[in-house]
C-alpha cells in the first residue's frame, strides 16, 4: 500500500514539472568553504566541517547522492599562504582525480568570501594581480578543470569587507566598498583570462546573493537605490555599467576613478552561467515606523530612520516577495543562463526538505515560464559553521547539511535521500511536503501591526498522511505533540483505549484506517518500583506491544520509534556506556526494556530505538527538576541520591533529536541525552544554582536510604557512539528555566 501510494504521488509530481529529458534542471552539489579573515585570524569552514581530514571520502558520498557537477574549493589561502612558498597540490590533487573517477565535473573556487592572503590587499592591485597568477598555477596544475568561480559573491564580500567591517579590512563607507568590490571584480576577469592561456574553453561560473530590497512608500528611494546596487557585481563582469547608469554616476561622487570604471567597459568578462544564492535573509523591508519592530533592527540613513527587516518577518503581501520574481528580474537584466548556485537554509529537519523543494518547484516554474534556468545547487553538504555570527568569531552553531558531520564522521539527513530521489528519478515525495514550511506559515513571527502576530494553527490537508504517537496523556506523548505542532509534521496522538497494542487485530484495523508514514511509541509501563510486583504488566506494554507495532510496521512500510532506558545496563562500570555495549539490568523495568529492543529489532531492522536518561521537561510536574524546585520554593528539604551517577536528558532536546533521526531514516539503537554524567544530588544542586535556590536544603543521602524496591545501578550513564550530540545540560537547564512561564518571582522561580 506505502510502495503504490509513493510511486503514485512521485508520479503526479513528474507530470506536473512538466520537463523533458532532454532540457531538465541539473541539481549541483556545493561544499561550504569560506575562509574568511577578522584582523590576523582566518576562519576556514573546510576545517571545521573536517574535510580535509576525510578527503576523498566526502567525494564518495557526494557520488552517493547521484549529483554529478559539484562546486569545490582550490582556494588561494589554503595553497599559498606565504607569498612566494611552493604549493602542495596533494589534497587538491586527490579529490579532483577522484571526482573525475566517479564522472564529477568541479567547479574550482579560488577565493570564497576571503580577502587573500596576508601578503595581498584590495587597494594596491596586489589582490587582483596575485589571484591571476595564482588562477594561472591552478590552471597549470590541473589543465583539465572546465569551470571556475574565481571569487565567490563579490559583492557581499565587498559589503562585509568594506561596508559594515565585519571582515577585513574592517572598513566602513562607500568608497572602501567600491574599492574592494572592483578590485575582486577585476581579479575575477583577470584570473579568468590567465586560466584561459591555459585552458581558451575554460568557463565562468560567477556567484552573488539574489537579494533585493522592499520598503514603504516613502523609503522607496532607498530601496530603489539598493535594488540597483545589487547588480553591480554582473554589471562590472559583463562590461554593461556604462555612464549612463545610476551607479556609475554614484560611484564618481564616491571617489572611485573613472579610468577603474571604463578597464571594464574593454576588459569584461561575461559569465556562462550567472549563479545566485538565495536565503530568507536576502529580501529585506524597510520601514520608519521603528516602534513595530525589535532595536536590533533600527537603523537608517543620512535622510530617515527607519528598520531594516527581513522580508518573511514583515507586513508585505507573499505573493510581492519570494525566488521566482527574482529570478526573472535576473534573467530580463541579464540575459544569462542562470542557476541557484546555493540552496540551503538553517532550520529542522523537515524544513529543509520543505525549502530545497519548494525551490525546486520553483526553477522548474520559472523555466517552463521562459527563462533559461540550469541548476539548482545543493549547498553545505556537510554542514556550515559560525555563520549565526557572520564567521567574525571562531567556532559558532554547527549547521547541518545533507550530511550531518558534527560528530567527525558524516551521517546521511533526510536531504540525502531526498537528494537522491531527485537526481535519480526528478521527483520526491514524502507526507511532509504536504505541510508548509515554517516561512510560509500564518503563525510565524510576524512584525508590523505594533506587536508581534500569532495566527491560527496551520491544518494539514485531508489527505496528508499522519504521524502516529502512542502515549496521548505521558510526558513524552505530550512533548511530541507540542513540538510536531511546532514543526507543522501532521499528527494523530493515540491513548491505549485508541489502539491495544496488545491486541494484534487491533493495531492492524487502526493502522490500516490511519495510514501513518511514521508511529512513535512514546507509552509504556513507566513506574520502575511498582514493575517490581507487576512484572508480567509491565512486560506486556514495555515488550509484546512495542514487537507488534514493529512488526506491523515492518509489514506496511511505515517508520517505527520507541523507547528505552538507561536501566538496561547492571552500572558495573565508571565511564559512559555507548550503543553497543552489552545490556545486563537489574530489574523488572530494565528487563522488559532489554527484551523489547531485541524484538523490535528482530521483527523490524529499520525500527528505531532510542535509550536515554532521567528526563525533564517544562510541560509536566512530575519530573525530578520540577519536583525539586518545587520543594525549594516551598522550603522543603531534598533528599538526592549522591551515589547513583545518570546523564539527564530535556525533552524537548529529545523530542526535536528522535524526530530528525526518524525523518532521516537512521534506524538501530541510539543513545540520545544531554552527555553529562552527574549524580541525582549533583543534578539537584545544579538546578537550585541556577534558579537562585540556598542549596543547604538539599541532602546528599546514599540510594539504600531511598527505599527503592527496584535495584537501580549505580552507574547509568549514556553516551553516543554514533555523533548524537544534544546541547549540554547547562544549556538545557537554562532552556528549562526560560520555558517556565512567570519564571522569577524575586529571584526564585515560580512552580
Amino acid at each position: 500500500m506505502y510502495e503504490k501510494a509513493l510511486c503514485v504521488k512521485m508520479y503526479c509530481v513528474m507530470k506536473s514539472c512538466s520537463m523533458n529529458n532532454k532540457n531538465e534542471i541539473e541539481i549541483w552539489g556545493g561544499i561550504e568553504c569560506t575562509i574568511n579573515r577578522v584582523c590576523d585570524q582566518y576562519f576556514d569552514q573546510s576545517e571545521y566541517s573536517g574535510h580535509y581530514k576525510r578527503g576523498t571520502e566526502d567525494i564518495d558520498l557526494v557520488a552517493s547522492l547521484g549529483i554529478k557537477m559539484l562546486r569545490y574549493p582550490v582556494l588561494w589561502e589554503r595553497h599559498q599562504p606565504n607569498e612566494g612558498q611552493e604549493i602542495d597540490w596533494s589534497f587538491a590533487e586527490k579529490s579532483l582525480s577522484r571526482m573525475k573517477e566517479l564522472d564529477i565535473t568541479p567547479i574550482a573556487g579560488l577565493v570564497h568570501h576571503g580577502s587573500g592572503p596576508a601578503y595581498v590587499n584590495f587597494f594596491n592591485g596586489s589582490f587582483e594581480n596575485g589571484l591571476a597568477e595564482y588562477a594561472k598555477k591552478v590552471a597549470q596544475q590541473f589543465p583539465w578543470l572546465e569551470y571556475y568561480t574565481p571569487v565567490n559573491e563579490p559583492l557581499t564580500t565587498a559589503r562585509f569587507c568594506g561596508l559594515y567591517g565585519h571582515w577585513y579590512p574592517h572598513m566602513k563607507g562607500y568608497h572602501p566598498f567600491f574599492k574592494v568590490l572592483l578590485s575582486e571584480c577585476k581579479a575575477t576577469v583577470l584570473a579568468m583570462k590567465a586560466i584561459r592561456e591555459i585552458n581558451p574553453e575554460a568557463k565562468l561560473i560567477q556567484t552573488e546573493d539574489l537579494g533585493k530590497c522592499h520598503s514603504t512608500p516613502l523609503l522607496q528611494y532607498e530601496a530603489d537605490f539598493e535594488n540597483e546596487r545589487r547588480w553591480l557585481s554582473y554589471e562590472l563582469l559583463c562590461g554593461t555599467l556604462t555612464p549612463d547608469k545610476v551607479m556609475y554616476q554614484f560611484m564618481l561622487k564616491k571617489g572611485i576613478l573613472e579610468e577603474d570604471l571604463k578597464w571594464f567597459l574593454e576588459n569584461n568578462c561575461q559569465p556562462h552561467v550567472a549563479g545566485f544564492n538565495y536565503y530568507l535573509t536576502s529580501e529585506r523591508y524597510l520601514d520608519e515606523d521603528m516602534t513595530k519592530y525589535p532595536e536590533e533592527f533600527h537603523g537608517g540613513n543620512h535622510l530617515h530612520a527607519y528598520a531594516d527587516i527581513h522580508t518573511v518577518h514583515a507586513p508585505l503581501e507573499e505573493k510581492k516577495w519570494g525566488p521566482a520574481a527574482l529570478l526573472k528580474e535576473a534573467w530580463s537584466r541579464l540575459k544569462l543562463p542562470l542557476a541557484i548556485t546555493e540552496c540551503h537554509l538553517h532550520c529542522t529537519r523537515e524544513d529543509q526538505i520543505r525549502w530545497f523543494h519548494q525551490m525546486w518547484e520553483t526553477v522548474n516554474k520559472v523555466k517552463e515560464e521562459g527563462v533559461d534556468f540550469r541548476a539548482i545547487t545543493a549547498w553545505a553538504i556537510f554542514g556550515l559553521t559560525g555563520w549565526n555570527k557572520l564567521c567574525t568569531q571562531p567556532g559558532g552553531v554547527y549547521e547541518p547539511g545533507v550530511f550531518n558531520v558534527s560528530s567527525g564522521t558524516p551521517r546521511p539527513t533526510a536531504l540525502a535521500r531526498f537528494l537522491q530521489e531527485l537526481t535519480q528519478n526528478k521527483a520526491y515525495y514524502h507526507p511532509i511536503i504536504e505541510n508548509k514550511g515554517w516561512w510560509q506559515r500564518g503563525n510565524r513571527v510576524l512584525y508590523g501591526a505594533g506587536k508581534v502576530i500569532n495566527m491560527k494553527k496551520e491544518r494539514a490537508p485531508k489527505t496528508c498522511r499522519p504521524l502516529i504517537i502512542m502515549g496521548k496523556t505521558g510526558t513524552l506523548g505530550t512533548a511530541f505533540k507540542r513540538i510536531c505542532e511546532k514543526r507543522n509534521i501532521h499528527h494523530v496522538m493515540l491513548s491505549r483505549t485508541d489502539l491495544d497494542i496488545t491486541n494484534q487485530e487491533n493495531i492492524a484495523q487502526v493502522i490500516g484506517r490511519l495510514n501513518p508514514w511514521g508511529i512513535v511509541n512514546a507509552a509504556g509501563y513507566v513506574n520502575v518500583d511498582k514493575a517490581e510486583t507487576e512484572p508480567e504488566a509491565c512486560m506486556a506494554v514495555n515488550c509484546e506491544g512495542p514487537a507488534r507495532l514493529s512488526a506491523e510496521c515492518k509489514e506496511r512500510g511505515i517508520r517505527f520509534l520507541s523507547f528505552s532506558t538507561d536501566l538496561v545496563f547492571d552500572g558495573n562500570r565508571n565511564e559512559p556506556y555507548v550503543e553497543s555495549d552489552k545490556v545486563n539490568p537489574l530489574n523488572v523495568y530494565g528487563t522488559s526494556k532489554a527484551m523489547s529492543e531485541e524484538a523490535i529489532l528482530q521483527n523490524n531492522s529499520d525500527a528505531l530505538v532510542i535509550r536515554t536518561s532521567s528526563f525533564f521537561g517544562p510541560w509536566d510536574a512530575y519530573n525530578f527538576i520540577t519536583t525539586t524546585l518545587a520543594r525549594l520554593h516551598d522550603d522543603k528539604p531534598v533528599k538526592a541520591a549522591a551515589d547513583v551517577f545518570v546523564t539527564p536528558t530535556y525533552v524537548p532536546d529529545l523530542v526535536h533529536t528522535c524526530l530528525d533521526l526518524l525523518l532521516d531514516g537512521d534506524s538501530g539503537v541510539f543513545h540520545v541525552t544531554n552527555g553529562e554524567t552527574i549524580s541525582w544530588a549533583g543534578l539537584a544542586s545544579k538546578a537550585a544554582l541556577m534558579a537562585g535556590y540556598d542549596t543547604s536544603l538539599i541532602r546528599e543521602v546514599s540510594q539504600r536510604f531511598l527505599y527503592w524496591k527496584a535495584k537501580r545501578p549505580h552507574y547509568s550513564a549514556l553516551i553516543s557512539e554514533k555523533g548524537i550530540i544534544l546541547p549540554t545540560l547547562d544549556e538545557a537547564l537554562e532552556s528549562y528555566f526560560e520555558a517556565q512561564e512567570n519564571l522569577y518571582q524575586s529571584g526564585r522561580v515560580a512552580i
